[in-house]
């Protein structure tokens, strides 16, 4: 017995060589990684400041609290890869060290997907990107700027990749999201300087490869499972070089390296696509041409592409206004990738908001398109959406002013006469208020019974922009939200559901109506000490003997 034990310890002193050994490359994770999806505006929200409160800071851009069971709805659906981003300034110290409760949250978030069999990418994401008066990332495409925060980017990396270093190839690690130079430049380094500079553009693209290696570096030096963990490098700007409209834009994939690693063969380069459909054909060859260029200036240096976040240049309004195109390109897009030996995660969309919660599509033709588009017309999916589910909204207001959308989109006065609203409750005397906001003004109406007809008023305007229920006073208070429906001028009802517009929270609680299809609840949690072999396989029931995985810690069971 005292043997079996040290042998054991041996093997947690050692980083679990014998485990290490047996990682598939990263042409096999393309493979296996099958197609892919972004678990965007959540753990990547932020708003400039230091957010001790992980909940407050994941709902913070209007996406609900992340549950086990939307991943499983994904894994049903049949994705195999969730990408997680994280931006973790927000939750970091002076001398970079990261909030226990907030590595906590995104080590559950990581478990969510890792228990349903999928793989997971996950990443370092605004501490990049362009700069705003909320948002002043820390991570430049400068050599001067690399200098100066290579210490607290590599303390960065070697907190994250300790923390997960036992985990098996199902979860792969991003150096970094969309890295601009310091004129916060797209499309290549010094694009928003005045004009092109050619200095700083090579400091630029210098700086890039010292982070990707210092990253590479770092996760390596760890031990463990991150020996050979598959590691993603992003070109500059995640840029794909696509265009002829400036001689250099494929600069960002002609100055990536691929780094230095003493694990051979378990790199992947990332690159970002966004590609316009009004012309489907035109959008069709920017991505044939996309992928002989990715295989000419990255591929040909040895290691397999991501294009880790793709959508459309007008990803918020296709959906509902070129559906068509949409849909076919979406298809097309996980095919060409798929036949030339490189993955794709689709960057949100498909399933947002309240969706996410229940958990159902919000664009479920779309996400069947992805899946189609990869594993075949056979295939068959299970994609639900909000119809299938009984349900009931609680909105909870923590101070005055604060907002939930009625409804957010335009309504036409000459098409709606007014919003039928049903609280589970008649709410306190001036305490609540519909707000209209018209293309220039704003005005309110009273809320004072439970079932309201909301008018909608004519002096804002043709057309409303949004319709709020703001609350008016600086106590907390919670409310029902039964039912709320839009009323056209010919009696026709609507129903739509409510979101947050900001300071508020939404909860729902749902169930899936019968139907033949199974029950389950929507917001039930995975089960506290699941136990996973090193492989990443749950067990249902705890073993005799061995090392595995319990919150994402070692388990030594005698």
């Amino acid at each position: 017995m005292k043997r079996t034990i040290l042998s054991a310890l041996l093997m947690l002193l050692t980083g679990m060589t014998a485990q290490a050994d047996e990682f598939e490359k990263a042409t096999e994770a393309i493979t296996n990684m099958g197609v892919g999806w972004n678990l965007g505006n959540t753990l990547d929200s932020h708003n400039g400041e230091r957010v001790a409160d992980p909940t407050k800071s994941e709902t913070m851009w209007g996406q609900p609290v992340t549950t086990a069971a939307l991943m499983q709805m994904m894994k049903r659906a049949g994705f195999g890869t969730i990408r997680v981003p994280v931006t973790w300034y927000p939750h970091m110290d002076s001398n970079g060290k990261v909030d226990e409760a907030w590595m906590k949250r995104v080590h559950e978030v990581v478990d969510y997907v890792i228990g349903q069999g999928m793989y997971c990418l996950l990443n370092l994401h605004h501490d990049t990107g362009e700069d705003s008066d909320s948002h002043q990332s820390w991570l430049k495409a400068d050599m001067d700027a690399y200098n100066n925060v290579k210490a607290k980017y590599e303390y960065l990396w070697r907190q994250i990749a300790t923390e997960f270093r036992d985990y098996d190839e199902h979860l792969l690690f991003e150096s970094y999201n969309e890295m601009l130079d310091t004129y916060n430049s797209w499309c290549f380094a010094t694009f928003g300087a005045p004009s092109y500079n050619a200095t700083k553009a090579a400091s630029a693209y210098e700086a890039i490869n010292n982070y990707a290696q210092t990253f590479v570096d770092v996760v390596r030096s760890t031990g463990g499972n991150n020996a050979q963990r598959n590691l993603v490098v992003n070109t500059y700007g995640a840029c794909n070089g696509v265009g002829t409209w400036n001689n250099h834009l494929q600069d960002p994939l002609k100055q990536m390296k691929l780094p230095a690693d003493e694990a051979e063969g378990h790199l992947l380069f990332q690159i970002h696509a966004y590609p316009n459909i009004s012309n489907l054909a035109g959008a069709k060859r920017e991505v044939t041409q996309m992928i002989a260029d990715l295989k000419q200036y990255l591929v040909a240096k040895g290691a397999p592409v991501i294009i880790g976040e793709w959508g459309t240049s007008d990803t918020g309004s296709d959906y509902q206004n070129n559906r068509a195109n949409l849909l076919d390109f979406s298809r097309y897009m996980v095919q060409a990738t798929k036949q030339n030996g490189m993955a794709t995660i689709k960057w949100m969309g498909i399933s947002d908001g309240i969706s996410r919660s229940l958990p159902a599509f919000s664009e479920p033709d779309l996400a069947e398109a992805i899946v189609k588009g990869y594993h075949g017309d056979d295939f068959q999916g299970f994609f639900p959406t909000e119809d299938d589910y009984e349900m009931v909204f609680t909105v909870n207001y923590s101070g005055s002013w604060q907002e939930m959308n009625l409804y957010n989109g335009t309504l036409r006065v000459s098409d709606y006469s007014g919003i039928r609203l049903e609280l589970g409750q008649t709410p306190p005397a001036g305490a609540l208020s519909a707000k209209f906001y018209g293309a220039t003004t704003s005005g309110t109406q009273a809320i004072t019974a439970a079932n309201t007809l909301i008018k909608l008023p004519s002096n804002y305007g043709t057309t409303l922009q949004r319709v709020t229920l703001q609350y008016n006073r600086s106590t907390s208070y919670s409310t029902t939200i039964k039912r709320i429906a839009l009323i056209r001028k010919d009696g026709t009802e609507t129903e739509v559901n409510p979101t947050v517009f900001w300071g508020c929270t939404l909860t729902v609680d749902s169930k899936l109506k019968p139907s033949g299809i199974e029950q389950t609840t929507a917001n039930t949690q995975q089960a506290d000490n699941r136990i996973y072999t090193l492989t990443g396989q749950q067990l249902s029931a705890t073993p005799r003997r061995g090392i595995y995985i319990r919150n994402g810690r070692k388990l030594l069971v005698k």
